[in-house]
């Protein structure tokens, strides 16, 4: 397991590799730039955009810079916000517990929601219920989750006069305040990677409800409850924790317009911002992080495998 882990680790790193690079290079190809937009209105004559590119280091090619900037994170230093001049480490950490909240809060109401009701939908197999939540299911799927957002924003302020509460406080702060912020985020990410564990859940269960040490079980009089929680769904989580897995990065990237939606100051509206006013060193150190967490999360699912899994743990 061991050096299945440091194999997982070292392809991580060259991916992490590739999509910075490919981030870095995107960046400074699209039109414009950021001592374009620095100097928009102040008649900048050609010496000053030159000396403004020398000291943001921008007069180097984009190998050069390229070079620079994966030299200074190796050693942890991402480099200087081009726009506010603060480390971008410092930016980072600020807006990053938001983001790490709201994507685990999406995460445990998706399983909450979609692991039971995936089972209730196979044991209740071509029935009325089962019939529904399918429909239901493939309803969550097609919502676009800031569509959902925009909806439960106008809904609420409309009918129940009410919406969420401005100016974002941290659960240290106002644990309550700070639930009212993040719940509707939550939700409307959530309900997607709910949907597909809906779909996952409900074929898996059934697949192992009909396979023959179901049988075996169930004809030494063990009850319906020990056949479908002990057996057919720990039997069937691996299924569900290789989609999980592979949601995150869905569900990470829904963080990008949500936090906008919602003025949340998490990472994802960082991208957004940042993007636009062309702060290469934010956009590349969050892309980074984004792609770390996706990595690291695929990671804990694989070694969660051997404890759903004693074959997997065993081989």
């Amino acid at each position: 397991m061991a050096e299945y882990i440091i194999r997982r680790l070292i392809y991580g790193v060259i991916v992490l590799f590739i999509m910075v690079t490919f981030i870095f290079v995107v960046m400074r190809a699209v039109p414009g730039d950021v001592v374009t937009l620095q100097l928009a209105d102040s008649g900048a004559s050609e010496e000053q955009i030159e000396a403004l590119e020398a000291e943001l280091g921008l007069d180097k090619s984009i190998p050069a810079q390229l070079g620079d900037w994966i030299v200074g994170a190796v050693q942890g230093d991402l480099g200087m916000s081009l726009w506010s001049g603060q480390p971008v480490t410092e930016v980072i950490t600020e807006r990053l517990p938001v983001t790490l909240q709201l994507a685990i809060m999406s995460i445990i109401l998706a399983i909450l929601i979609g692991i039971p009701i995936g089972v209730i939908s196979a044991v209740k197999h071509n029935t009325f219920i089962d019939h529904f939540l399918r429909i239901t299911s493939v309803g969550g799927l097609s919502i676009p989750n800031f569509w959902l957002g925009l909806i439960l924003l106008t809904v609420l302020a409309l009918v129940l006069n009410w919406i969420p509460p401005l100016g974002y406080q941290s659960f240290l702060e106002n644990p309550i305040v700070n639930f009212q912020q993040m719940i509707l985020p939550a939700i409307c990410l959530a309900i997607t990677l709910s949907a597909s564990i809906v779909r996952m859940t409900r074929s898996a269960v059934l697949e192992v409800l009909h396979s023959e040490f179901i049988r075996t079980v169930r004809s030494k009089g063990a009850k319906e409850r020990v056949v479908i929680y002990k057996h057919a769904l720990r039997n069937s989580l691996v299924s569900v924790i290789t989609l999980i897995g592979l949601q995150v990065g869905y569900l990470l990237g829904g963080t990008v317009v949500l936090e906008s939606i919602f003025s949340l100051p998490g990472l994802g509206s960082l991208i957004f911002e940042t993007v636009s006013s062309r702060d290469y060193p934010v956009v590349q150190a969050a892309v980074l992080i984004f792609g770390a967490m996706f990595l690291l999360v695929n990671l804990i699912v694989d070694v969660m495998y051997g404890w759903v899994d004693p074959r997997i743990r065993n081989s």
